[in-house]
């Protein structure tokens, strides 16, 4: 998906909302939002929206002197998502198809996330879990495909959600024992995405691989992977990709077994995907037919 003249606006909210949350003085507050407009000016429509983005969080991080601009934040998001798991265990025993139910926990955490315009309450989205249901709706044939995985790569997204993220892969794991699993991380801190040493300090090496990408967009996009992951991704038989930058940078990706698994946050997103704002999705890519 390329970027959209809308996404300008989005990612100049962002430099806004940095320095609200960072609690920055007035000085650094104007000095955040020139370089946003300065990096705006010159975004390439040929690339998605994290490609172009990424570029300005990494000057926005040296101009504060720090590599990961949000890390005490994510501390808190993943902190506050592991207060609701004992909720999430409690739905997950009563949940008529445990992988279902596992899957839309994840996706309800995907709302742990800022650099959405529009946010949502994260008690709220797991209270309603059981009314939730996929606008798009490709989860059967997600539960078929990984039935049958070897090798599974799963893409993360936001810090926090690696929690909800565990008991999904755990799930997966105990209801098909003999897949692999590795889990993606990016390269380098960037927005509150997670980290290799994020996801190792949930504990999710307990059931997956976890992998540096190698990555530094928030989202992943093969060309700039390691050559490790690259492999993976390549032979992978399932790939999950959560949250709206991973669709963004990887839903024009010429292969038939990508699972997306997110939340509609923006108007430009939802039209692409073919979603309503707020929806929650599970699209899988289809190869167009070849005649």
């Amino acid at each position: 998906m390329k970027i959209e003249k809308e996404c300008k606006d989005c990612i100049l909210a962002q430099a806004v909302r940095a320095g609200e949350v960072l609690n920055l003085n007035t000085a650094r507050k104007k000095a955040i939002i020139a370089l946003a407009k300065k990096h705006i000016k010159n975004f390439d429509y040929t690339l998605t929206p994290p490609e172009n983005a990424y570029k300005l969080y990494e000057e926005i991080a040296s101009f504060l002197n720090t590599k990961d601009i949000y890390k005490e934040i994510k501390t808190a998001s993943t902190k506050r998502a592991e207060e609701l798991l004992d909720e999430c265990e409690a739905i997950l025993q009563n949940a008529p198809d445990t992988l279902l139910g596992a899957a839309k926990i994840a996706v309800a955490g995907n709302v742990i996330d800022l650099a959405s315009r529009v946010q949502y309450d994260l008690k709220e989205e797991i209270k309603n879990i059981a009314d939730l249901k996929f606008e798009i709706d490709d989860f059967w044939t997600l539960k078929n495909a990984l039935a049958n995985a070897r090798e599974i790569v799963y893409i993360c997204d936001n810090a926090g959600e690696e929690v909800f993220d565990k008991l999904f892969i755990r799930t997966i794991k105990r209801l098909y024992p003999s897949s692999k699993i590795y889990y993606f991380t990016r390269g380098k801190p960037i927005i509150n995405d997670i980290t290799y040493e994020d996801a190792l300090n949930s504990g999710l090496d307990e059931y997956a691989e976890v992998m540096d990408s190698g990555v530094p967009t928030p989202g992943f996009v093969y060309s700039m992977a390691s050559c490790e992951a690259r492999e993976k991704f390549k032979h992978a038989d399932v790939i999950i990709a959560k949250g709206m930058g991973n669709f963004e940078c990887m839903s024009e990706n010429e292969r038939e077994n990508i699972f997306y698994l997110f939340k509609v946050k923006c108007k430009p997103v939802g039209r692409f995907a073919k979603a309503n704002l707020g929806s929650i999705v599970c699209k899988k890519t289809y190869l167009p037919e070849k005649f």
